[in-house]
This record gives structure tokens, C-alpha cells and sequence, in this order.
């Protein structure tokens, strides 16, 4: 008599190591993203990149340092909106809160050098000492991502070492370098690590 065969075989065990291993990836991946800021912004970055650049142009035709740094204090505000923006809508796109404990962490640490550096700035103003500025920005923004990338994706810290590289270089050239040196931080560098945090992280 011929044997009647089940219409659905059992399903077979999975081992219990794979179990294991599947419950400390996500472990680890939970943690990953509890414990990092990750709506550092890619093409937010490289729209302040842009408008750096365009700041750069325009500053470099001042006829008065006044002018001048008035058109870089307005690029500032500018690149603040787009930088707040675009966190705002990456971190909405993925399903995560903006302000964090990640962020908050990532933003005290990355904010005091930016107080200093604007109380450093009225201060070399004061004494018409207009050729640290641009070194002084430099360094101080990139000291403030520096200390803000032990919260954020690995990437960061990269960018503020650049940064740093680059305003002490900024603080050893002529001052006819000042606009130059600014385009090349605030604008290339932006854009660079911007457009590599939008391919590796998202928009």
C-alpha cells in the first residue's frame, strides 16, 4: 500500500545560534542608533556648501571690511536655516525625534566653541585684527564638530579635523587668502562630506 504524504512538511528548526545572532544584530543595531545623532544632514550640507561659495564671491568684492563681514554674517543666519531644516526633515523621514538625547548631547558640545568664536570675533574687530577672523571661524566650527562627533555617524569627525586643518592654515595666510580659505571650508567641505554623509547615512 503506498504511503500518503503530508500536503505540508514540516518546517524545519532554526538553530538556536542563529536565533542568538540575529537578536544581538538587532541589539546592536537598536543601540547603534539610541546612542548616535544621526540626521546630520548630506544634501543640507551641500545647500550650506553652496551658499558658502556664493558668500565667498560676493565678500571677496567688499569694498569695506564691514561689508565684508556683514555678508558673511547673513550667510551664517542663512546656512543655520538650512542646516535646522533639513535635520528637521531628515530626521521626520525617518521616523526619529530631532532632539534626542544623541542631539542634545551632539549640540552642547558642538555650540560652546561657536559662543566663543562670536565673542572672539568682537573682539578681534575691536582691534582690527580682521586677517584671524576667518582662521578663528575655522578652527572654532571645526572644534565644535569635532566634539559633537562622539554622538554622530562616524564620518563627522573626519570633517572637523579638516576644518581644523584648515583654519590654522587660514591663521598663517595673508589676509587676501581670507575669502579663498572660507569658500574652501564653509563651502568645499560642506559640500564634500555632505554629499558622502547623503550617499553612506541619506538625505
Amino acid at each position: 500500500m503506498a504511503s500518503v504524504e503530508p500536503l505540508r512538511k514540516p518546517a524545519q528548526p532554526v538553530p538556536l545560534h542563529d536565533h542568538a545572532l540575529d537578536n544581538l544584530r538587532f541589539i546592536r543595531e537598536t543601540m547603534e542608533r539610541a546612542g548616535s545623532f544621526t540626521a546630520v544632514p548630506g544634501w543640507g550640507g551641500v545647500a550650506m556648501g553652496a551658499t558658502a561659495l556664493a558668500a565667498a564671491g560676493i565678500a571677496s568684492h567688499s569694498p569695506s571690511h564691514t561689508l565684508w563681514l556683514l555678508c558673511w554674517l547673513i550667510e551664517g543666519v542663512v546656512a543655520i536655516a538650512i542646516g535646522f531644516f533639513s535635520m528637521e526633515r531628515k530626521a521626520r523621514a525617518a521616523g526619529v525625534p530631532l532632539w534626542s538625547a544623541p542631539a542634545k548631547k551632539f549640540l552642547y558640545s558642538f555650540l560652546p566653541p561657536l559662543i566663543a568664536g562670536a565673542a572672539l570675533t568682537v573682539v578681534l574687530w575691536r582691534a582690527g585684527v580682521f586677517s584671524a577672523i576667518p582662521g578663528l571661524w575655522l578652527m572654532l566650527y571645526g572644534a565644535g564638530i569635532t566634539g559633537g562627533a562622539a554622538y554622530s555617524v562616524r564620518i563627522v569627525p573626519a570633517m572637523g579635523i579638516c576644518f581644523l586643518a584648515l583654519g590654522m592654515l587660514a591663521l598663517l595666510a595673508p589676509e587676501a587668502w581670507s575669502d579663498a580659505c572660507l569658500g574652501a571650508g564653509f563651502g568645499g567641505l560642506h559640500i564634500v562630506f555632505g554629499a558622502m554623509i547623503a550617499r553612506k547615512y541619506g538625505g
